[in-house]
């Protein structure tokens, strides 16, 4: 691997060189005056003084060298029974008279904008459209609930909302302008205006004088040209679990992110101008950021937008249709989409109707990739599945095998080596690094290479105590894991009280919040429990009042009821149980970890803090008796 661990080495020791000639790839009006601004560490800033615009390196510049006829987007929705091809000229077309849509509503550089949206590639438009004049978009994911909804329009405080009429689930379509509605009831900022896409499937209500109906708004509009920004300037804001219950506001720059993600798409993935890269994820989260609109797109690649599942739309031989009609080169989706569909075909009989022949490798990430589902994939693809591991904060891979630079071995169990940027160390809880094969605390020494989080959005305070106070010097993933003898990053979960529920971080904080409201609820916890499909799921444990003599089963399914609602189905708290008390500490902590632990069949110790032990051995029997740990 010599020609990998050259350029590792230079990134990690010549990272101002190595970057320099990175950024080679992208546009810029006006070149950097530094490639890495450290004058305030820990808050580092890639390509100082430089400025461009993210949305002409995505669309317009690929139409002036020539290539505005190679299709952009496919979207693909088998939920409405829907194929539509998308050129880079038309999505210029689109993106240019809806940015003109925006500015008619008074947006300009700087305005925040929410976007709320289902996956159709008007999704896409309106995120290139912010870009293109200036203005943070901050998508938010169409599942959430209306309060999810409430909290970042208040947090982020937009000028406008754009959202679009409704969403097709599988067999249920969804409408999402009554969770708007009651979303803006429920904030404190008002937003000035909201424009909706109205989709065939459902229809909105519109608010007169508040809403405008997309179609309507653009066929009045003039086209607006790209702005120029700074390189440091923010481009989104992505709300992300914080274990808080408050999500934290990732705040994602320009130049940098357009650096890395172009430098990404070939690297890491292979993908050259003219290849067919798919992405099944959701443009609310970071993967649909990061690897639906914009790396492929800034690469000059086609992306698909799809509007489906792995199964069910209309079976388990959904993703081989994708692949086999649309000539994908490369797949990049989360492991419980397989565990799915290797549930519903378990010998991957359906691969046999479809021409896979145009298929080159598989990429997984998300959530960790066990090794029972990577050789199942192995086997029945006959590709290389690469697993990587990344997160919303860093906007791209930390630990990856780069198939563009040199093919690596690949270790079950583990996403390989770190990527040229990142320096990965594996750190005891005194930030004393650790041998190889020693668990501890996985951190990145800084500086974080271009495209990760410059900040909070309006919130450096939460930055600082959150990622770079606990390890001075490094960035704290919160993630746990070994390193082993050879390089390879093993990583084995979170260090918090986040969970991975297929591919999605939500805060058990969050839903524990939302129990405790609960009359008859005196106290409650929330643990992440292994499930073999998505990874993670929740359980609630919750203790009643006294003289609360409900039936238990009445007030369980209420507590599944609400959790639906004000977070949302994505949450997937479907069981819950009553127990006498929970196991706390003398300062009166809930002992949340040792539970996990109980639950998922782990070894652990005795909190020397534990009030009182007897407490872990009911515990310990109420969740045998649940079936826990599940086998």
């Amino acid at each position: 691997m010599a020609q990998f661990n050259s350029l590792f080495q230079q990134s990690i020791n010549k990272p101002e060189e190595f970057w320099a000639e990175a950024a080679s790839g992208i546009d810029w009006i006006k070149k950097w005056d530094k490639v890495l601004d450290s004058t305030r560490p820990p808050f580092y800033r890639w390509f100082a003084g430089a400025t461009m615009n993210t949305c002409y390196n995505a669309v317009d510049r690929h139409v002036e060298a020539g290539r505005g006829e190679q299709i952009a987007i496919i979207y693909d929705s088998p939920v409405t029974d829907t194929v539509r091809k998308i050129s880079y000229k038309e999505l210029q077309d689109d993106v240019a008279r809806f940015a003109g849509g925006l500015k008619s509503q008074g947006v300009s550089k700087g305005d925040t904008v929410i976007i709320y949206m289902p996956m159709i590639p008007e999704a896409a438009v309106a995120m290139l459209a912010c870009a293109r004049i200036g203005a943070v978009h901050s998508v938010v994911f169409g599942g959430f609930a209306a309060s999810e909804l409430a909290i970042r329009i208040d947090h982020a405080r937009p000028k406008i909302l754009v959202s679009a009429s409704g969403a097709v689930e599988g067999k249920k379509t969804i409408a999402y302008k009554p969770l708007v509605d009651k979303a803006l009831e429920q904030c404190e900022h008002q937003v000035e205006s909201c424009i909706i896409f109205q989709r065939d499937v459902v229809k909105a209500d519109m608010q007169e004088g508040r809403d405008h109906d997309w179609l309507e708004l653009v066929k009045t509009c003039e086209p607006a040209e790209c702005v120029e920004v700074a390189a440091t300037d923010p481009l989104y804001i992505l709300y992300t679990s914080g274990t808080t219950g408050m999500p934290k506001g990732v705040m994602r720059d320009n130049g940098g992110h357009a650096v890395a993600l172009y430098w990404s798409m070939k690297n890491i993935y292979d993908i050259d101008a003219g290849d067919v890269f798919w992405s099944a994820s959701d443009v609310g989260w970071v993967v649909g950021h990061s690897y639906i609109i914009y790396g492929p797109l800034l690469k000059g690649a086609t992306t698909i937008i799809y509007e489906g599942k792995p199964i069910g739309t209309p079976d388990a031989g959904a993703f081989w249709r994708v692949i086999s009609e649309h000539k994908v080169k490369t797949l990049f989706t989360a492991p419980t989409a397989f565990r799915a569909i290797k549930k519903m075909d378990p010998e991957g009989k359906l691969i046999g109707q479809y021409d896979m022949s145009s298929f080159e490798a598989l990429y997984l990430a998300g959530e960790r990739l066990d090794p029972d589902t990577y050789h199942w994939a192995a086997d029945l693809l006959h590709v290389p599945i690469i697993d990587h591991w990344w997160q919303t904060e860093t906007g791209w891979a930390i630990v990856a095998n780069c198939r563009g630079i040199e093919d690596m071995e690949v270790k079950a169990g583990s996403p390989s080596l770190p990527v040229p940027g990142y320096d990965v160390r594996v750190v005891s809880n005194d930030g004393d690094e650790l041998p190889a094969g020693e668990e501890g605390n996985i951190v990145i020494r800084l500086p974080l290479p271009p495209g990760t989080l410059a900040t909070l959005w309006r919130n450096e305070d939460r930055f600082l105590s959150s990622y770079m106070t606990t390890f001075p010097g490094y960035y704290e993933t919160s993630d746990g894991g070994f390193i082993d003898k050879d390089g390879y990053v093993f990583v084995m979960g979170r260090m918090d009280d986040v969970i991975n529920i297929a591919g999605h971080r939500l805060s058990t904080g969050a839903m524990e919040e939302v129990l405790a409201t609960h009359p008859d609820v005196a106290e409650c916890a929330v643990i992440g429990t292994h499930d073999q499909l998505k990874g993670q799921l929740p359980l609630g444990l919750f203790v009643l009042k006294d003289g609360v003599n409900r039936d238990s089963e009445e007030i369980k399914a209420e507590l599944v009821k609400m959790v639906r609602e004000e977070i949302g189905a994505i949450a997937c708290l479907r069981e819950t149980s009553g127990v006498n008390r929970l196991p706390k500490t003398r300062s009166g902590k809930i002992l949340r970890g040792t539970m996990r632990a109980i639950a998922n069949g782990k070894e652990y110790n005795m909190p020397s803090t534990i009030d009182d032990p007897t407490s872990l051995d009911e515990i310990t029997d109420a969740l045998q008796d649940m079936g826990y740990p599940k086998k």
